[in-house]
């Protein structure tokens, strides 16, 4: 997607559903300085043109189970499009497996995976992950906490 050419207030709106997307628009259109119908236009187009991809709730793992997160280090031994695209495939299918990253260096992709422990972790792993066609190694890194997180990218409302 090309840059798209945003004004104070796009970024306002874009900042402020990035950080709480549950306020309503008349709260939005508030915030941004503006009354309640450009607000909601503003933020169609916004969505339309692509900037805003999706709305969706934060969920605390640990609540439903889910007690560690790993990132895991794939390499792959063929890193042809079309084994990458398999791949690909084959993790969409993976539950456990909330985000993939195709990375250069020494992995071919970075996963973070949640399990309810280690235990299930590590059945996930031997039995699904390194048993997958194409994977060469893999290197487990544990969460141990969460020091910051915040989803999204700095907007400058300025």
């Amino acid at each position: 997607m090309s840059k798209i050419k945003l004004d104070r207030i796009d970024r306002k709106i874009l900042h402020d559903l990035q950080d709480k997307g549950r306020m309503t628009n008349v709260q939005l259109a508030e915030r941004a300085g503006i009354s309640a119908p450009p607000c909601l236009r503003r933020v169609r187009a916004l969505e339309e043109s692509g900037v805003i991809k999706g709305y969706h709730a934060e969920i605390d793992p640990a609540a439903l189970g889910y007690g560690i997160s790993v990132w895991a280090q794939v390499g792959l031994s063929s890193q042809s499009e079309t084994d990458l695209k398999k791949f690909e495939d084959l993790i969409k299918s993976w539950p456990l497996v909330r985000e993939c990253y195709l990375v250069s260096g020494e992995a071919d992709y970075i996963l973070k995976i949640v399990a309810e422990d280690w235990d299930a972790y590590q059945k996930f792993l031997t039995q699904q992950l390194t048993s997958a066609p194409n994977v060469n190694h893999v290197k487990s890194a544990l969460g141990i906490r969460v020091a910051k997180y915040k989803p999204g990218v700095p907007i400058d409302t300025e």
